[in-house]
């Protein structure tokens, strides 16, 4: 099981993206497609979340309905192999959508090119050479410029297996933070992602509509971590948890799946009615939820 999911926000369209985004990518699949049941929040039969794979990283989706909307803070940055493998990308993810950067050389990069598709998800595309990669990118404006490698160092902080792999920071540019982060590469358990700061003006920041789903064996992680995200953070509910700079984190059990999806639907449902009433989540309390006897 992959420790850190990106985890997806949609309206209602988790299944078409779904289906959408890993027809692109080689090495892709959906998993699992969940579906609301009696206890909600959704109508009951409609779906819930997905489980997919893209070029074999691990991503969820959610339909939680129109509070969210995706923002340019968060993004997917792929590394492409060839030129006819990015333009093939750039034809699919840019009708319907919005260009960021039109795909084109830059100083930076043989052929690049930034695209929000048609779902509001953005991507930035690289002709980087070698194997594909898919990563989460961060990208620190507004009341964030100029944290990035304070992020990149308390993440790396809490995860093992994880550190900074490559800093590169603005010299003197027009518009820029001189010193501030212009690129940089860190692992969480093993995982690439990238981050990176902008003085320019952004009306967007970080916001729950691109979150990072933790799996967690034990009590004593998710304590560790919630404790940890909520110093200087936000905590709300489900398991949900926002921190210091904005980026918002799901601290989950590993043992959530079997409860929420179990054998037997009406212990599922109790399990669910728990959750929704938790903010840090209790492995404990869960269990015995599901365990409870049926109609008392």
């Amino acid at each position: 099981m992959q420790k850190i999911n990106p985890f997806l926000w949609f309206d209602h369209q988790a299944e078409e993206a779904t289906n959408f985004y890993v027809s692109l990518f080689k090495n892709s699949s959906v998993g699992m497609v969940s579906r609301y049941g009696d206890a909600g929040p959704g109508p009951k039969g409609t779906v819930m979340t997905t489980a997919f794979r893209l070029n074999g990283r691990d991503i969820s989706a959610l339909n939680g309905g129109p509070l969210f909307k995706f923002t340019p803070a968060c993004s997917f940055f792929v590394n492409c192999e060839s030129q006819a493998e990015i333009d093939a990308l750039w034809q699919e993810l840019s009708p319907g959508g919005s260009v960021f950067m039109p795909m084109q050389e830059y100083p930076f990069s043989k052929r690049f090119g930034w695209v929000q598709d048609r779902f509001g998800l953005s991507w930035q595309l690289n002709q980087g050479g070698g194997t594909l990669e898919i990563n989460p990118f961060l990208l620190f404006v507004g009341k964030q410029k100029g944290r990035a490698e304070e992020a990149m160092q308390f993440y790396t902080s809490l995860f093992k297996n994880s550190g900074i792999q490559r800093l590169e920071r603005f010299g003197k540019v027009e518009g820029e933070t001189e010193g501030t982060v212009l690129h940089g590469v860190f692992t969480l358990n093993g995982e690439k992602f990238m981050a990176m700061d902008s003085s320019r003006k952004h009306d967007f920041g970080f916001n729950e509509a691109f979150s990072f789903f933790v799996n967690c064996e034990t009590q004593e992680e998710i304590d560790f971590l919630w404790s940890t995200f909520t110093r200087d953070g936000a905590e709300s509910q489900c398991g949900w948890v926002k921190d210091k700079f904005g980026v918002s984190w799901q601290i989950v059990p590993t043992a959530l799946g079997k409860l929420l999806h179990g054998a037997d639907p009406a212990r599922s449902k109790n399990a669910m009615a728990a959750m929704l009433k938790m903010k840090k989540l209790n492995i404990v309390e869960l269990q015995r939820a599901y365990d409870a006897p049926i109609g008392r």
